[in-house]
């Protein structure tokens, strides 16, 4: 199978965070694109790189935009699942992975609000913020022709940590999916990212935007 045919950057992505030269990664053709939220409120360090997706999205609030930063070419495996021996593959298997800037806990949305601290609750994002990730994956649409479409469960944090509501794929069905789905949806993984995240109203957007 050929790797890599589309472009490998997004465009207008900041690369000043490039990890992928000092830790490399397999050679992919993406048909899948895994979303997580950082459960921060600002760009994180992963640990150097360690534990780094392909992108991280930073929300501008004032601005009412999305910053982009690159970290991996987008065929290039990142590092931000676990991978467990002897099982599927995750960081590898043709997957693309961006983490949101924010967090999909309601119990850290109510403590940052009350200590006013600015943040994207996902769960309940303004379409400003939506939008921006929706143009994400149009253009993997587009680009890399990842389907947009994905699963049908997006439970809320905490009952999407580890399986709690049945949403995390078997290794069978993982293998074989193309499309849009969440860190909670991954095998051999417990986080429960991103949550109740509108996911309809999502590939409403980028279904829309991928019309040009």
């Amino acid at each position: 199978m050929s790797t890599r045919t589309g472009p490998q950057h997004y465009p207008g992505a900041n690369r000043d965070h490039w990890y992928q030269d000092d830790f490399g990664g397999a050679r992919m053709e993406v048909n899948v694109v895994v979303l997580h939220t950082t459960e921060g409120r600002s760009l994180p360090g992963y640990g150097g790189g360690a534990s780094a997706p392909n992108l991280t999205a930073v929300p501008d609030l004032a601005a009412k935009k999305l910053k982009w930063y690159q970290h991996f070419d987008i065929d290039i495996s990142s590092r931000a699942l676990v991978n467990r021996p002897g099982g599927v593959e995750t960081n590898t298997l043709n997957v693309c992975q961006a983490e949101l800037v924010g967090t999909c806990d309601p119990e850290l949305h109510t403590k940052w609000q009350q200590s006013g601290k600015a943040h994207i609750y996902w769960p309940k994002a303004p379409d400003w913020a939506l939008l921006g990730v929706a143009r994400f994956l149009a253009w993997m649409h587009t680009r890399h022709g990842v389907p947009l479409r994905g699963p049908a469960l997006w439970p809320a944090y905490p009952k999407s940590a580890g399986n709690g509501s049945g949403q995390r794929m078997s290794g069978t069905r993982w293998n074989d999916f193309r499309g849009v789905c969440g860190h909670m949806h991954v095998p051999e993984n417990a986080h429960g990212d991103p949550g109740a995240i509108d996911f309809e109203r999502l590939v409403e957007l980028a279904k829309e935007a991928a019309k040009g």
